[in-house]
């Protein structure tokens, strides 16, 4: 059965008998309750049956939007002669990566450290004890059964020469990613920043956008440093790049021009063709982005994308709490009822035809179809090529004309496609996905000042603190059913702190900011390597995994340790904490070499590089009128600045002894120490941007 499947397979499954999946909640694990192996759920029971039974364990890790995850599952997973192979010569897990990302990265790392590569499905064979053997991705139905029988084989054969490779491997493993502390005093400086981008130039596609080479992902974080980093050392060169970067992103194919939203990642040069996927996290750091640079261009077409993303978000993916699923399948149904990758997102030119009638022929030249739009089996994904503008100039038409028309196509086409089978949706929420959310509805706010995007920020926000943070400041990682569920990563509590402080600062409700450093003092009690000064992935209460992970890597999710180097590094400001401080600092020069080597794979830690090596600025709001001033300063975009403020006297380090009766003054500070205070944005702007 098919990540995919809906109702239609219902009464088929009546017929089969349900494995031990079928009492688990994740979408993903319940579309193989169904198989014919004898899957089980990553949990005690299941690895202590496999040390009583003595059997190899069969790892195998994916989610429910991956297709090649489906493709593997009817090909492999649902051949009767290949269960009977499994079940008999092993236990057999299914993991949903996005449920257990701590059991993922153990096992992806041991795959990486045996092939060089990794990616989902990912399937991994290990002893009875978790130690890992064997490893690889997407196997054929024949490739897979030669791998059961050679590994089982060995294994009643040989087992010393199978439980030697483990050590090995799982040595391997453990010291991959141990990161030493750095005992040298270092100085980040901006003239390293400079060298690092030069390096970094040499990858980027300056025609099309993104990385050269296909396939294109968007990678925020990369594209969030290089803005600052354009607007800091005014390089108009890097922050053309970034803004052609999203231009291309935003009229390619990836971006779904009916509905809005992003796909997950781009199979070609020219952002035409996606893998079809929606995943929550990249919708919410991509509304982040374009509100950024919106915030620093004024260029309209960023604004229709944030204002349209957000729509797709609450139509699709926002529960009636205030929580997020995570995202919405790449397959669905075809008119002949089978699953096909991007069948619901994709049009043939006579549909199109009979649905826009006379107004065919401008959408067929507005939106490409015709060879460059073309993708397979007679199906177009709508790309644009020409901005509004240049549209309606080529066209001899007002540009108000053509805006009246795209919305009219939009609404219509809607309309049409609502009618077809959906993508199924994978309604997990997960507490560090949601966090991401929230600080996009924020940054949005703060940028666009619609109130009812504060309000959903606001309502995320509780609905974390209610049901994923507990009395003693552990978090959740999942929620699903009514039912918090899976002990928290430290990528929960990085985000929701970094949520949490932004949400601070766009309301100056300090209960944001006291809950952000609760949070951050339970992470360095329970995730805290002292010995390195990093954050561990999982927490010191977790014991069944073969390694204790240290994420420092920055992909198309930023890093947990660079993000909570980041808020330390707020939270040492906002409380004149020195242990805060001093731990984000050298976290930072544990990462420095790292950095310098590869600086895009360490985008998000920059944004800390830039603080330390560049002017950054404490904004103090006291007074009456704190919010309309945040309002003011909001219009302008100030990457290296963190606000505080309060109507009324505050005991916060940053507004003590700050507050006057019947004013409203404006503090600039370096490192506690203020300028003179100003009763205008311009005048406070002036000390910011000189």
């Amino acid at each position: 059965m098919s990540c995919s499947q809906s109702n239609q397979s219902a009464d088929i499954n009546i017929e089969k008998k349900a494995n031990d999946l079928i009492k688990e909640t994740s979408p993903y694990l319940l579309q193989h309750a169904y198989n014919p192996v004898n899957w089980k759920a990553w949990n005690n029971e299941s690895l202590e049956l496999a040390k009583v039974e003595n059997k190899l364990i069969v790892i195998s890790v994916g989610y429910s939007a991956c297709h090649w995850c489906h493709v593997m599952e009817e090909e492999s997973f649902e051949n009767d002669s290949i269960a009977k192979l499994m079940n008999e010569n092993f236990i057999n897990i299914k993991v949903d990566r996005e449920e257990r990302p701590d059991v993922d990265q153990v096992y992806m790392n041991a795959v990486q450290l045996m092939t060089g590569s990794g990616g989902w499905p990912l399937n991994c064979i290990a002893l009875p004890d978790g130690r890992p053997v064997f490893g690889g991705t997407y196997f054929t139905k024949k490739q897979w059964s030669k791998i059961l029988k050679d590994m089982s084989k060995l294994y009643k054969d040989d087992p010393e020469k199978v439980i030697v490779f483990a050590e090995q491997l799982t040595e391997g493993v453990k010291k991959s990613d141990l990161i030493t502390i750095n005992k040298e005093e270092i100085q980040f400086n901006p003239l390293a920043m400079k060298t690092m981008v030069k390096q970094w130039r040499t990858s980027l596609d300056f025609k099309n956008g993104g990385r050269e080479k296909a396939p294109k992902f968007p990678m925020p974080s990369n594209l969030n440093i290089l803005l600052r980093y354009s607007f800091q050392y005014e390089n108009e060169q890097i922050q053309n790049y970034v803004i052609n970067t999203l231009s291309k992103m935003a009229n390619g194919g990836l971006y779904d021009q009916i509905g809005g939203g992003f796909s997950r990642y781009s199979v070609d040069e020219r952002w035409h063709v996606p893998h079809f996927e929606k995943m929550l996290y990249d919708n919410a750091q991509l509304v982040s982005l374009y509100s950024k640079a919106y915030q620093l261009t004024k260029n309209e077409d960023f604004k229709k994308v944030v204002i349209e993303t957000i729509d797709f978000i609450e139509k699709e993916l926002t529960q009636k709490d205030g929580a997020f699923y995570s995202s919405l399948d790449a397959d669905s149904y075809n008119a002949d009822g089978e699953l096909e990758e991007g069948m619901f997102y994709t049009w043939t030119s006579e549909e199109l035809k009979e649905i826009l009638k006379s107004d065919y022929s401008l959408f067929k030249s507005y939106y490409n179809i015709n060879a460059t739009g073309k993708w397979e089996k007679g199906q177009y994904i709508l790309y644009k090529t020409k901005t509004d503008v240049e549209f309606s100039k080529s066209n001899n038409l007002e540009l108000l004309e053509l805006e009246t028309k795209i919305l009219s196509w939009k609404n219509t086409l809607y309309k049409v496609r609502s009618s077809r089978n959906r993508p199924r949706t994978d309604d997990k929420i997960l507490t560090s996905w949601n966090a991401l959310m929230q600080k996009a509805y924020i940054d949005a706010y703060r940028v666009f000042g619609n109130s009812s995007y504060l309000e959903k920020a606001i309502k995320n926000a509780s609905f974390i603190k209610e049901n994923q943070i507990n009395a003693d400041g552990s978090m959740f990682h999942n929620f699903k059913n009514g039912k918090s569920t899976i002990a928290g990563f430290s990528e929960d509590y990085a985000h929701t702190i970094a949520a949490f402080i932004e949400l601070y600062q766009a309301t100056f409700n300090e209960e944001w900011l006291n809950s952000a450093k609760q949070l951050a003092d339970y992470s360095i009690q329970h995730f805290l390597n002292k010995e390195s000064s990093m954050f561990y992935f999982t927490s010191d209460k977790e014991e069944n995994l073969i390694a204790r992970k240290t994420e420092v890597y920055d992909d198309v999710i930023p890093s947990s340790n660079s993000v909570l180097a980041e808020s330390l590094f707020k939270l040492g400001h906002y409380y004149s904490n020195k242990e805060y401080s001093d731990l984000a600092k050298q976290m930072l020069s544990n990462m420095n070499e790292d950095i310098e080597e590869s600086p895009s794979s360490y985008s998000n830690w920059l944004v800390l590089y830039l603080n330390y090596s560049n002017p950054f600025y404490e904004v103090g709001i006291s007074g009456d009128n704190a919010q309309d001033k945040l309002k003011e300063l909001d219009q302008s975009y100030l990457p290296n600045v963190l606000i505080s403020g309060a109507k009324a006297k505050s005991e916060l380090p940053l507004l003590q002894n700050k507050y006057i009766e019947g004013e409203t003054y404006v503090y600039v500070c370096v490192n506690g120490t203020c300028k003179m205070p100003v009763t205008s944005t311009e005048k406070a702007l002036s000390q910011i941007l000189k």
